[in-house]
C-alpha cells in the first residue's frame, strides 16, 4: 500500500564495497515470524492463520532455492510493500536493495567509464555497477515496475533474471541471495509483455490477487483502534470490477481520510482528471450503477466516522494533515486561482519559515533530481541534487505535476511519491509531498496536460479537486491592494454570473487591480483568446464601480449605518422573512472577507440582530474557523430580549 515506505534497512547509495563474498549459502532460513499484533479488528489471529501470506511464502522459496521470481499482480494489493515489511522481519541480516525499473536510464545499472589503473598510472576503460548491488553484505535484488523499463533496460534485466549477473559482474559474488520482478500485467499500465522464452524458462512466475498479501493484517494494525472487519466485509460482496477499482491501497487512502475528518471521496484516484467512480458494469458491458457514495458511507459508518461533503478551508487543511501524517497529496484545480501560492505558504508555516523544494515539471529534466557518475572504488553512485541532501525537515511542491518535461523525469517522480526514495536512496527528514496540477479541460477549452492511468493515480493520499472558492486568496488581495481589490471583488461577487466568475481568476483580478493604478484599458488584463477576442465578461459595471459609481457595499453601509438600521426594522415590521433592504444587507454580510467584517464590528452587530434568524445561521455553513469564531463572538454579544 502506497503509505508503506522503504525502511531504514533499505541499501542506500553509495554504500562501502563489500568486504567478502556471499553465495546463496548465504541466505539463512527465515526467523521466527513477530508476534501477532493485536487490534480491534483481530484481537485473536484470524482462523487458518499461519503467520505468512501466499506471497511471503513464496519469498521464502525463491531465496531457499536461488532462483529468481516474478511476481504478477493488480497494483495497489500490497505486492512491493510486502517485500519491505517482511524481508527485514524474516531476513534481518540482509539488505532490500530496490530497484524501480520504471525510471532507470541505461547508464544506471551499468556504465563504463575511465579509470586510472593502480598498477601503471594510465587511464583504463572499466565496467562499473550500480553501488547498490554492492552493499557488502547479503542483499535480495526487488526491481519494481519491471515491464515499464525501456528496451535497453529490458536487455539488462534479462542478464539479472537469467544468470544473476550484470555485466561482468556475478551478482551472487556481491551478496545477492534473492531476485524479484514486479510488475502488473494489464497494459493498461504497462507498455510491453515480457514473452522471451529464453527468459521466461529461467524464472518461477507467481500471479497474486489482493487475497494473496497480507493486506487485512497490515491496515488492522495501522488502524489499531478501529474494527476494520465491516470494511473488509464490504469489499469483500464488491463485484471484481470494483474490487480492483478499490484496491487495498484506495482503502487505506480512504480510511487515513476518515481520521482526519476529511471527505472520504479524497481518498478516491483522480484519473486523468476525473474522480474515480465506483461503478457496476452490466452483463452487456454497459454503465450500471454508480455506487460510490453508498460503498463510502458503509465505510464511514463501519469504523464510526463522519463523511462530510466538504470542510472548510480544505487546501490548508489538507496540506496540514499531509505535513503532521507523512502523505502524498494531489491538489487539480483551475488556472490561476491561487493554489501554488497557498499551497507555499502553507507548507512554509508548517516547517517553520523553511521554504518547501519546488520543482516546475515542465523545466524540470531527470538531471535536477539525480544523475549517475562514477567513484574512486569502480561504482555507479547516483548523486542527489542539493536541496533533497541534510537532515532538515523537508516538503516537495511538484507544480505543473501534469505538465511533465519529458516522460524520463515523470518516471523519476513514481519513485519519490510511492516509495519516499530518489534512485533508491530515502530523502531524509521528508515530511510532505504537495502535487498541483491543472484539469484536462477548463471553461470548455483543453489543456495540454498529460494522461495518466490509475496506477499512478493512486500514488496519493488524498486527492483534491479545488474550486476558486476554495483558495482564500481575496483577504491576500485586499491586504496588497486595499480599496481598489475591494471594489474588484465586489464587482466579481455581485456584477457578473458564475460563468464570469470562472473566467475571472484571482490572477486576472490582480492584472485588473494593476492595470486599473497604471491607467490602462482593463480589457487588456482578460484572457486572450485569439484573433481579437478577450474573455467574454463585459466589464462596463466594474470600470463605474471604479469610477466612483454609488454602490451598496458594507462600508457605504457603515457609513450610513442608522439609516440602515431604520430600513430593517421597517422591513422586519413588515414580514418576519424582511423585505428587499434585508436581502441586500444579507448579501452583503454573507460576500463580505473576515477582514472587512473585523473593521466594522460593532456595525456588524446591529445589522445582524435585525437580520431574520434563519438568515445568521447561514453565514457558518461553510465558513473557516476563523470566520465562524467570528461569528459566535458576534451573535453573543446581541441583546436577549
Amino acid at each position: 500500500m502506497s503509505t508503506t515506505t522503504p525502511t531504514a534497512s533499505a541499501t542506500p547509495i553509495g554504500a562501502p564495497a563489500p568486504t567478502g563474498a556471499a553465495g546463496p549459502t548465504g541466505a539463512a532460513a527465515p526467523s521466527r515470524r513477530a508476534r501477532w499484533r493485536v487490534s480491534a479488528t483481530y484481537p485473536e489471529p484470524p482462523e487458518g492463520w499461519t503467520g505468512v501470506s501466499r506471497l511471503e511464502s513464496f519469498i521464502d522459496a525463491m531465496i531457499d532455492m536461488g532462483q529468481t521470481g516474478q511476481v504478477f499482480g493488480e497494483h495497489g494489493i500490497g505486492k512491493t510493500a510486502t517485500f519491505f515489511s517482511y524481508l527485514p522481519k524474516a531476513y534481518p541480516e540482509a539488505e532490500l536493495v530496490f530497484v524501480p525499473a520504471a525510471n532507470l536510464t541505461p547508464d544506471d545499472l551499468l556504465a563504463n567509464a575511465p579509470v586510472r589503473d593502480a598498477r601503471t598510472g594510465e587511464l583504463v576503460l572499466r565496467q562499473l555497477v550500480m553501488s547498490q548491488l554492492r552493499p557488502g553484505k547479503p542483499f535480495v535484488l526487488l526491481i519494481d515496475d519491471s515491464l515499464q523499463a525501456g528496451a535497453t533496460i529490458q536487455s539488462q534485466l534479462m542478464q539479472i533474471a537469467c544468470n544473476w549477473t550484470l555485466g561482468e559482474f556475478d551478482l551472487r559474488a556481491l551478496g545477492c541471495i534473492g531476485v524479484f520482478l514486479t510488475d502488473n500485467e494489464s497494459l493498461a499500465e504497462t507498455a510491453a509483455r515480457r514473452s522471451d522464452l529464453a527468459v521466461l524458462d529461467r524464472m518461477v512466475t507467481i500471479r497474486l490477487t489482493a487475497n494473496d498479501t497480507s493486506w487485512r493484517h497490515e491496515l488492522a494494525a495501522k488502524y489499531r483502534d478501529w474494527n476494520l472487519r465491516e470494511v473488509f466485509t464490504t469489499w469483500s460482496t464488491l463485484s471484481p470490477a470494483l474490487r480492483e477499482l478499490l484496491s487495498p491501497r484506495t482503502i487505506d487512502h480512504i480510511l487515513a481520510n476518515a481520521r482526519e475528518g476529511f471527505p472520504l471521496s479524497w481518498g478516491l484516484p483522480l484519473v486523468n482528471g476525473e474522480r474515480l467512480r465506483l461503478v457496476e458494469t452490466r452483463a452487456d458491458g454497459r454503465r450500471g450503477k454508480d455506487r460510490t457514495a453508498e460503498i463510502l458511507d458503509r465505510i464511514a459508518a463501519a469504523v464510526g466516522a463522519d463523511n462530510p461533503a466538504t470542510i472548510p478551508d480544505p487546501v490548508r487543511a489538507v496540506v496540514r494533515a499531509a505535513l503532521r501524517n507523512r502523505w502524498s497529496v494531489l491538489l487539480q484545480g483551475p488556472p490561476g486561482c491561487g493554489k501554488t501560492e497557498l499551497v507555499r505558504e502553507t507548507v512554509r508555516e508548517g516547517l517553520g519559515g523553511r521554504e518547501p523544494l519546488y520543482f516546475s515539471m515542465p523545466v524540470t529534466n531527470v538531471e535536477d533530481l539525480c544523475a549517475p557518475i562514477p567513484t574512486t572504488d569502480g561504482a555507479l553512485e547516483n548523486l542527489l541534487a542539493g536541496p533533497f541532501l541534510g537532515p532538515e525537515p523537508k516538503a516537495i511542491v511538484w507544480d505543473e505535476y501534469n505538465r511533465p518535461k519529458d516522460k524520463a523525469a515523470f518516471a523519476k517522480l513514481m519513485e519519490i511519491t510511492q516509495e519516499w526514495s530518489l534512485a533508491g536512496r530515502r530523502i531524509e527528514n521528508l515530511r510532505a509531498q504537495i502535487a498541483v496540477q491543472n484539469p484536462p479541460y477548463h471553461l470548455g477549452r483543453k489543456l495540454l496536460v498529460a494522461r495518466n492511468n490509475i496506477a499512478q493515480a493512486t500514488r496519493f493520499t488524498a486527492s483534491l479537486m479545488v474550486a476558486p472558492g476554495d483558495i482564500p486568496a481575496n483577504e491576500w488581495l485586499i491586504a496588497k491592494y486595499g480599496a481598489v481589490a475591494e471594489t474588484v471583488l465586489e464587482w466579481w461577487k455581485h456584477d457578473i454570473d458564475e460563468d464570469g466568475r470562472a473566467w475571472i481568476t484571482k490572477r486576472t483580478i490582480e492584472r485588473l487591480i494593476k492595470l486599473h493604478e497604471r491607467g490602462l484599458p482593463l480589457e487588456m488584463g482578460t484572457v486572450y483568446l485569439g484573433d481579437g477576442e478577450y474573455a467574454p465578461v463585459p466589464l462596463t459595471a466594474l470600470i463605474d464601480r471604479l469610477n466612483e459609481r454609488p454602490v451598496t457595499g458594507l462600508r457605504e453601509i457603515a457609513e450610513d449605518i442608522d439609516a440602515w438600521e431604520a430600513r430593517l426594522r421597517k422591513a422586519a415590521a413588515a414580514s418576519s422573512e424582511g423585505t428587499n433592504d434585508t436581502d441586500v444587507v444579507h448579501q452583503v454580510l454573507a460576500n463580505a472577507e473576515l477582514s472587512q467584517l473585523k473593521k466594522h464590528p460593532k456595525v456588524v452587530a446591529r445589522l445582524v440582530a435585525l437580520l431574520p434568524p434563519k438568515l445568521r445561521s447561514t453565514y457558518l455553513v461553510g465558513a473557516s474557523s476563523e470566520v465562524q469564531r467570528f461569528w459566535i463572538e458576534t451573535f453573543a454579544s446581541i441583546p436577549r430580549g
